[in-house]
């Protein structure tokens, strides 16, 4: 799960983090108060939106000239102006593609005298089970280039979570800054602080850029970008209330009211599958025979006559799917309880592409008779590969 910056950089705060001051705002009087609130005299207005560039992004409806969606305000009105442009409006940038996001609300937040700018993440290292904390002394909106062209200018320093963060890691994260003198003894401490925060709160991915260095010689956490470990939400209530559905894709919201596994693509053959890995072949396997998956959905190994219902029904409610797919094998799932979820589904959204089925495993032969007396066009199949097969050749006859 993402949240906003301006929550980001309240969860940090809570762990000791320097964070400039700053007020969420949802409207343009609400950011002019919010300004009025900060001592100025310069003031900075960020859009919020789940996505990062948004200093170099633009907005689609105020043409090739406007500014992004990170924009300086030294007066009151300044903020005004640049809050009614941005409020409303969809804010494209390297990371949302060419549909961008319509921005809801706004970050306004004191400005800062910046001296240097530097970066810090830390991220699950899954190959090695450990916290990397990746350091680079060239923090900005040009970090991107700086991985592609530079690499060697970022340092990636590994904490054992079952040491925990030591002294040694934080003066390795000085060094590879560059910090001396008081600035070493800030980085150790902030440092220690982010990887608190990331532990405490079952972060996956914590991203500060840039972490700067004031022209007083202090380091602030002027942006910050976080995502939380979805199955370790029921652990912080606190965490989940920051959740924002409207920037989330509304079939995944719905997928997740059902505790079901979706994530849309961009092909037109739908897929229910029961695995992750199961699922993860069966999009292979439409690929291998010529055609793409329009989403990846694992329906999970104990669902219900529901559930299914649910997914089908979510499948199905993507304009792009030209037929679907369902490969189940049952162990735990048995192919009766699905074959009743695909009928009722079918049923009820009046089925209009073609549908293979394949199963395998637990009440087989009555999921198939199930579905063989629906009064449904289904085709059935004996393998996954007769399967893949077999949908893409519905989906080109019906073309």
């Amino acid at each position: 799960m993402n949240i906003h910056e301006y929550q980001a950089k309240e969860v940090l705060a809570k762990f000791g983090a320097a964070v400039p001051r700053g007020f969420a705002a949802m409207t343009a009087d609400e950011a002019v108060k919010a300004a009025e609130q900060l001592p100025g005299p310069l003031y900075v207005v960020k859009a919020q939106i789940h996505a990062g560039g948004r200093g170099k992004g633009r907005f689609k409806e105020l043409g090739a000239d406007a500014k992004g969606g990170v924009r300086l305000s030294k007066t009151i009105d300044e903020v005004r102006q640049n809050a009614g442009e941005m409020l409303g409006n969809t804010l494209v940038t390297i990371q949302t593609g060419d549909a961008g996001k319509q921005v809801n609300r706004l970050y306004v937040t004191d400005g800062a005298d910046i001296a240097r700018e530097y970066y810090l993440s830390m991220l699950v290292d899954r190959a090695t089970g450990r916290i990397a904390m990746v350091v680079s002394t060239e923090g900005g909106m040009d970090i991107e280039e700086v991985a592609h062209s530079t690499p060697e200018k970022i340092r990636t320093i590994t904490i054992d979570p079952a040491e925990g963060f030591q002294p040694h890691h934080g003066r390795a994260v000085a060094f590879a800054l560059k910090l001396k003198g008081d600035l070493n003894k800030q980085a150790v401490k902030i440092a220690a602080q982010l990887y608190d925060a990331f532990i405490a709160t079952d972060m996956s991915m914590l991203e500060v850029n840039p972490l700067v260095e004031t022209t007083d010689g202090k380091l602030l956490v002027l942006d910050a970008k976080v995502s939380f470990d979805s199955n370790a939400l029921y652990r912080h209530p606190d965490i989940l209330a920051l959740r924002d559905e409207t920037e989330e894709d509304p079939a995944e919201v719905e997928a997740s009211k059902y505790d079901l596994a979706y994530i849309k693509l961009d092909g037109n053959i739908g897929c229910m599958v029961n695995g992750a890995g199961l699922a993860m072949a069966t999009m292979d396997i439409i690929k291998l025979n010529g055609a793409f998956p329009a989403n990846f959905l694992d329906v999970g190994g104990g669902a219900s006559k529901e559930k299914v219902t649910a997914a089908f029904k979510l499948i199905l409610s993507d304009p792009a799917v030209e037929g679907i797919l369902v490969n189940i094998f049952g162990g735990i799932m048995k192919c009766d309880i699905i074959a009743e979820g695909i009928v009722a589904a079918a049923k009820e959204v009046n089925l209009s592409v073609p549908l293979v089925v394949r199963l395998e495993g637990t009440n087989v032969q009555l999921g198939k008779d199930i579905m063989a007396n629906s009064g449904l066009p289904i085709v059935a199949a004996d393998d996954l590969g007769d399967a893949a097969k077999k949908i893409v050749a519905e989906v080109k006859k019906a073309a």
